[in-house]
């Protein structure tokens, strides 16, 4: 090893270990009586988060795009206590965004913490992509998540106090094969994130940006594929449910929870998540390098596989299976299932 990677490697230590001790400098933030809007709130890692801020004694705000769904979650929370107001909205629609959050402070009062969950999964190789697709993915991970902090920012600032928690991905540090649009536009929220937590530093209003790895939420199912759907879905739904490469989603949801009382720059979750960034970090030439020789033991998929598909059915004898067992659970918890 060169003694430049030796110094880099001593550098990013000492970094890490300092932000570490200023994170447990700052103050907690209460979550008792709260007002938290969560985006995305009616399954997955947005329904585990409202679970777990209700817990706390916060008064939850939920919003997605299924009624249905969003009925459901409802009378879960309610049926473990939680004080809860749900509204059908679609984030990328600005004028509904801005109705949705009249109605969440007209319900409980001021909204504390905005946390931009909302989110779409597009699983396919690059060629069968399309500029619809990008679209769609930075709709939902960038306009999505602007469009619900400038509606929220004004208050926030008039009363000097605020937490926006932004939920990227590992996906917007390091771009992952046959996830390109996905990871595009989490780059861009992290971007976004970043730039908002220190502009509106000065206004009181702390801003976190959570690049989570992988998690048993239970999502795959709901998830795009294109290309060779079956075998896109089994690599990502195995991927996505064993135990020593994913976390459960009720962890992550504490985790992000700590990071938002502490007011926390930046959550990456999960070892392998943090040892995928740092990787990048040292020897971006490597992880490009490995990334590629993943990309060629990915399915291959021909010009007729350009249609698209939901998790649900591109099932096989893979997926659902044994491998897969721990994400069904966390599906059949988390309001995954039709």
């Amino acid at each position: 090893m060169k003694v430049n990677d030796v110094l880099k490697i001593a550098g990013a230590a000492g970094v890490l270990v300092a932000a570490k001790f200023l994170t447990r400098k700052i103050s907690k933030y209460e979550l008792k009586d709260r007002v938290v809007l969560i985006t995305g709130g009616s399954r997955g890692l947005g329904l585990v988060l409202a679970r777990e801020f209700a817990l706390r004694g916060a008064k939850i705000g939920i919003c997605a795009r299924d009624e249905e769904e969003l009925e459901r979650a409802q009378v879960d929370l309610e049926n473990r206590g939680a004080s809860v107001f749900a509204f059908k909205c679609d984030v990328t629609n600005n004028s509904e965004v801005i109705g949705m959050v009249e109605a969440v402070r007209n319900h409980f009062g001021a909204i504390d913490v905005l946390v931009n969950n909302a989110g779409i999964i597009q699983v396919g190789p690059l060629e069968t992509m399309t500029q619809e697709d990008f679209r769609r993915a930075m709709n939902t991970h960038f306009w999505g998540p602007l469009n619900t902090t400038l509606a929220v920012l004004p208050e926030m600032r008039r009363r000097k106090t605020g937490r926006i928690v932004n939920i990227s991905s590992i996906g917007g540090k390091i771009s992952v094969p046959h996830l390109v649009p996905y990871s595009a536009s989490k780059f861009a929220l992290v971007g976004l994130s970043k730039g908002l937590r220190s502009e509106l530093a000065k206004d009181g209003i702390s801003v976190t940006t959570v690049c989570p790895g992988l998690m048993r939420t239970g999502s795959p199912r709901n998830a795009n594929f294109k290309g060779n759907h079956r075998a896109e879905y089994a690599w990502f739904s195995i991927s996505d449910a064993l135990p020593f490469t994913s976390i459960s989603a009720e962890r992550a949801a504490r985790q992000i929870i700590g990071a938002c009382k502490r007011g926390q720059a930046e959550l990456i979750i999960s070892i392998q998540a943090k040892a995928a960034v740092a990787l990048d970090f040292l020897f971006p030439q490597t992880t490009t390098d490995l990334l590629a020789t993943v990309n060629g033991l990915l399915p291959k998929a021909d010009e007729s596989q350009d249609d698209q598909l939901k998790g649900s059915q591109s099932t096989s004898s893979w997926s659902p299976s044994w491998l897969t067992a721990l994400n069904e659970r966390a599906a059949l918890r988390n309001n995954e299932t039709e």
